[in-house]
C-alpha cells in the first residue's frame, strides 16, 4: 500500500514538473508606427510592441505620437476555452506541450487638428460652469454639516 502511494505521489510530482504551460502574447501595431503605448497606465514601449500578459479582460489603452491625436480606448481580451476551469488545469499542468496565445490589436492614429478658438472658449465655459456647480454643492454640504452641529 505504501509503495502504491509513493508511486502516485511521484506521478503527480512528475506531471506538475513535466507539464506544459501557456504563453500569452499581445502585439500592438499602429499606423503610423513608433507611437508610445500604455496598457492600464503602464508604458510598454513603442509600436510595433509585443508584451507578455497574465490575465484576460478589459485593458485601458493609451497611444501617443507627436503630431497625432492621443488615442484613449478600452480593448477586451476574451478568455479562450483552455483558460477556463477545468480545462485550465489540463492546459497549464498536464498538457505535455506549450500553448501559445497570440493576439494583435491594430490602431490607426488621426493627425492632430488644433481646435478652433470658439471651441476652446466653449469648453472653458462648460468647465467653469461645472466647477461653480461643484463649489456650490460643496458649500451647501458644509453649511448643512455646520448647521447640524
Amino acid at each position: 500500500m505504501r509503495e502504491m502511494l509513493k508511486m502516485w505521489v511521484a506521478a503527480a510530482v512528475a506531471a506538475v514538473v513535466l507539464g506544459g504551460c501557456v504563453e500569452r502574447k499581445l502585439t500592438i501595431v499602429t499606423e503610423p508606427s513608433e507611437a508610445v503605448v500604455w496598457l492600464n497606465d503602464e508604458e510598454i514601449g513603442t509600436t510595433p510592441v509585443t508584451v507578455d500578459f497574465n490575465w484576460y479582460g478589459d485593458y485601458r489603452v493609451q497611444i501617443t505620437k507627436p503630431g497625432y491625436e492621443t488615442l484613449n480606448t478600452h480593448q477586451l481580451l476574451k478568455r479562450p476555452l483552455h483558460d477556463r476551469p477545468p480545462f485550465d488545469f489540463f492546459a497549464e499542468v498536464l498538457w505535455p506541450g506549450r500553448i501559445v496565445d497570440k493576439y494583435e490589436w491594430k490602431f490607426d492614429l488621426a493627425p492632430y487638428q488644433q481646435p478652433a478658438a470658439a471651441q476652446l472658449l466653449e469648453q472653458a465655459e462648460a468647465m467653469r460652469a461645472r466647477a461653480e456647480n461643484e463649489v456650490g454643492k460643496t458649500a451647501v454640504q458644509i453649511f448643512k454639516e455646520e448647521e447640524g452641529k
